[in-house]
């Protein structure tokens, strides 16, 4: 075993003493209804009880990179195959835990890889709490169970356009470009709940003189409206909501009969202020 920077005892604030000198990580995968949980060897804390792979963090390493980095520690869980959608965060104090929410693509094989694991093993989302779990992971568990869902922004372009003083309108088309760029060069969003950061697929909606703007170098879908841009982004929300029932879709745009029709859909909604501050 090769021991990291922070992997020592601290007390935080509130007099708990936790693992972890610049705090801890771990990854919350879910696929098809079932979690994947480490069954914890008898030799480590809260041996014998049922939680996620994770661990102490190292100084300057992000919660997503250290919780995958202790996840293929301590399991054969591929990171190559998990794609992290969001992170939950719990802070004591002068130290915090963060969890990673992710996804793969079929109920993977994957087992214990280190003297700290025990087993590894999918479990059904309904039996969980029917397990003997670590303590944290348990107190923890009915909000992180309500974030096995994948962020999916969907942003009306030519309402936020409209909503910034820049003179979008002399060239509705390079704007949206702008936009788009901008929606593609962040990756982390904050106040998308349940989520307390989310990291989220983006679809951008063009319509008019806009609507030939495509991806560019970016990661964005971008859907053109062939003709009205709200009745597009309706039909664009009750796809993703039809093939991915449990899909968190918010919907950016200021127009108040669309956020209804979204929120009809099944979506939440923000408006154009909450997007533009994050860019």
């Amino acid at each position: 075993m090769t021991w990291g920077d922070g992997d020592r005892f601290v007390r935080c604030e509130r007099g708990h003493t936790h693992w972890g000198r610049h705090g801890a990580a771990g990854l919350l995968v879910h696929h098809d209804g079932h979690v994947l949980l480490q069954h914890r060897a008898e030799l480590t804390l809260g041996g014998g009880t049922w939680g996620v792979f994770g661990g102490a963090r190292n100084k300057d390493e992000d919660p997503v990179a250290a919780a995958l980095r202790e996840t293929a520690e301590e399991s054969t869980l591929d990171a190559g195959e998990v794609t992290v959608h969001a992170l939950m965060h719990e802070d004591h104090g002068g130290w915090a835990y963060d969890t990673a929410i992710a996804t793969v693509p079929a109920l993977l094989d994957v087992r214990a890889a280190s003297w700290e694991s025990k087993d590894a093993a999918w479990v059904p989302v309904e039996e969980v709490a029917g397990h003997n779990l670590f303590g944290p992971f348990a107190n923890a568990w009915p909000r992180l169970r309500g974030c096995l869902r994948r962020p999916v922004l969907v942003v009306d372009a030519a309402n936020v356009m409209g909503s910034r003083a820049d003179g979008w309108w002399r060239d509705r088309a390079g704007a949206a470009a702008r936009l788009r760029d901008e929606f593609g060069a962040v990756d982390a969003y904050t106040g998308m709940a349940p989520f307390d950061t989310a990291f989220p697929a983006k679809v951008l909606v063009v319509e008019g003189k806009a609507r030939h703007v495509d991806a560019g170098d970016t990661d964005v879908r971008v859907v053109p409206a062939p003709t009205d841009g709200d009745d597009t982004i309706v039909a664009t929300v009750a796809e993703l909501v039809a093939e991915e029932p449990t899909v968190a879709c918010v919907v950016v745009t200021a127009d108040r009969e669309l956020k209804a029709r979204c929120k009809a859909e099944g979506a939440a909604t923000a408006g154009p202020r909450w997007l533009l501050d994050q860019l």
